[in-house]
C-alpha cells in the first residue's frame, strides 16, 4: 500500500503551508511520481523544510571524533574546537567567538549509555522514538554486545568516504518497535521506491564490493541477533534484508553539519571597516589552507537520512531546486534555484556540474548507477562557507564508492561515439534529457 499523500507532508515543518505550495503527482510507469509546484516560487524562495523519517551519523565519521548530536546531527564541537582539531593547531584562537552557535552548556548525555545530544529536547525525542530499544546502557563499551558487533562489521566492509550506515536500518526497526501506530510507520516507509532483485544486487555490490553476498549474509545475521522483530520477520530474510538495504541505499540523502561553517557565515555577515574585513578574510583564508593541508575533504559531521517529500523529486541536468542544511542539523531545506511556475515539476540534480557537461550517453550511464545509490548531488561548494556553501557534506556531490568505476566506463565513450550521439539528438531529445527521471 502506497503512503497517502497527507502522510508525505507529515514531517515538514509547516505541513499545511507545504501542501498549499507543492503536490506529488503520478507521472507514468517509467518516471513514477514527481513533485510539482501548485503556486509560483521566485529564485531563492524556500519551497519547504522537512525532518527525516530516520537518520544517522556515519560510523567512521563518529569514530574519528566528528562529534554530533545523536538525534539531529547538530555539531557538538564549538567552532574553535572544530577549527583546532581540523587544522592541527591546538592553540588556535578564533576571533568573534560570539558567532559560534554551539551551546555546550545545553548538551545532555543519555544517563544509561552516555550517548550525547545537543539539548534535552533531542535527548527526549530520541528516547521516545527509538533509543529505548537501541540504548546499550552499561554495555556501551562492550565489544561483544550485538549492536556493537553489528557496527564493527559494518565498518569492516564500508570504509570512508561513507555513503550510508547500517544504523539507519537499526533505527528503522527500533522506531517500529517503539511506535504506537505501527501501521502508519510501515505506511510511511512504503512511500520510498522499491527495486528489482537485479537492481538490489547492484546496490549491495556497489556499497560492499566484490564480496557483497557474503558481507550481506554476515550483516543480516548480526542484524537479526541484535534487533529481530517477529512482526517485521520479512525484513530479516535474505530477500527482505536485501530490499531494506536497497531502500536505504537508493533513498538516502546526505546530511552534513559544521559549527565552523556556521561561524564563517556569521563572519561574512559582519559589517566591518575595510581594514578589519581584510584582516578577518585573510585569517579565514589561511585557516582554510591549514585545514586543507591537515584534514583534506573530511571536514564535517556527516550522515544520511530518509526524507519523505524530498525523495519524490526527480532529476534534471538543469535543476530548478536544491536541498541544503543551513541550520547545521538534519532539517532539510528545499530552495528554488530559479523562478518556478505553478504546475512546473520541481527537480534537483543528481550530478555535479562537471558530469552535466558530459555527453548524453555518458550522463545517462552515470545516472543509471546513481539512481540506485547516491545522494542528491550539486556543484562543487567550498566546505568552509565560501562561495555560498550551506553546510552540506563536502563529498555529497560525488558518486562515492562507485563514481570512479562508473566514470571510468563513461570515459571510454570515444569521440566517434560522441559524434554519433550528437547526430541522433534533436532539440526535443535535449528537452527530454533535461527532465530525465532516473
Amino acid at each position: 500500500m502506497a503512503a497517502p499523500i497527507d502522510d508525505m507532508f507529515s514531517l515538514c515543518v509547516d505541513p499545511a503551508k507545504t501542501c498549499d505550495g507543492v503536490e506529488v503527482r503520478f507521472i507514468d510507469n517509467v518516471k513514477g511520481r514527481g513533485l510539482f509546484a501548485k503556486k509560483s516560487f521566485k529564485k531563492g524562495d524556500s519551497i519547504f523544510a522537512e525532518k527525516p523519517l530516520v537518520s544517522s551519523q556515519f560510523l567512521w565519521n563518529a569514530m574519528y571524533k566528528y562529534r554530533a548530536c545523536e538525534y539531529c546531527m547538530h555539531a557538538l564541537e564549538t567552532a574553535e574546537e572544530n577549527a583546532r582539531r581540523l587544522s592541527g593547531l591546538p592553540s588556535l584562537i578564533l576571533p568573534h567567538p560570539e558567532l559560534c552557535k554551539v551551546r555546550p552548556d545545553q548538551h545532555q548525555a543519555c544517563p544509561q549509555c552516555q550517548v550525547m545530544y545537543c539539548s534535552a529536547g533531542c535527548r527526549q525525542a530520541a528516547w521516545e522514538l527509538y533509543h529505548k530499544v537501541l540504548c546499550l546502557g552499561q554495555s556501551h563499551g562492550d565489544p561483544d554486545h550485538p549492536i556493537n558487533k553489528l557496527q564493527d562489521a559494518w565498518r569492516s566492509v564500508h570504509y570512508p568516504p561513507e555513503t550510508s550506515s547500517v544504523m539507519i536500518l537499526a533505527k528503522m526497526v527500533a522506531t517500529f518497535k517503539q511506535a504506537r501506530d505501527k501501521e502508519r510507520w510501515q505506511r510511511l516507509l512504503s512511500h520510498f521506491c522499491s527495486r528489482t532483485a537485479n537492481e538490489e544486487e547492484e546496490i549491495a555490490h556497489k556499497l560492499l564490493g566484490e564480496k557483497f553476498q557474503g558481507q550481506l549474509t554476515l550483516l543480516r545475521g548480526l542484524f537479526a541477533t541484535a534487533l529481530y522483530e517477529d512482526r517485521l520477520h520479512q525484513w530479516f530474510t535474505p530477500e527482505g534484508f536485501r530490499s531494506l538495504f536497497s531502500l536505504v541505499g537508493t533513498n538516502g540523502q546526505g546530511i552534513g553539519t559544521s559549527s565552523l561553517s556556521q561561524w564563517v557565515h556569521g563572519c561574512d555577515a559582519l559589517q566591518l571597516p575595510s581594514q578589519q574585513r581584510e584582516h578577518l578574510d585573510a585569517f579565514i583564508d589561511q585557516l582554510y589552507k591549514d585545514i586543507d593541508k591537515e584534514t583534506g575533504d573530511f571536514l564535517n559531521c556527516e550522515g544520511s537520512g530518509l526524507f519523505l517529500l524530498q525523495s519524490s523529486c526527480n532529476h534534471s541536468c538543469v535543476p530548478n531546486a536544491e536541498a541544503s542544511f543551513p541550520d547545521s542539523n538534519f532539517l532539510l531545506h528545499l530552495t528554488a534555484l530559479s523562478d518556478i511556475s505553478a504546475g512546473e515539476e520541481i527537480c534537483i540534480s543528481y550530478l555535479d556540474c562537471c558530469q552535466r557537461d558530459r555527453s548524453r550517453h555518458s550522463r545517462h550511464k552515470i545516472l543509471r548507477i546513481a539512481d540506485l545509490l547516491e545522494f542528491v548531488s550539486r556543484s562543487e561548494m567550498d566546505p568552509l562557507g565560501f562561495d555560498g556553501w550551506d553546510g552540506s557534506p563536502p563529498y555529497q556531490n560525488r558518486f562515492i564508492g562507485i563514481k570512479e568505476n562508473v566514470m571510468d566506463d563513461a570515459d571510454m565513450t570515444s569521440e566517434d561515439d560522441e559524434e554519433v550521439e550528437g547526430e541522433g539528438e534533436t532539440e526535443g531529445d535535449d528537452m527530454e534529457d533535461e527532465m530525465t527521471d532516473v
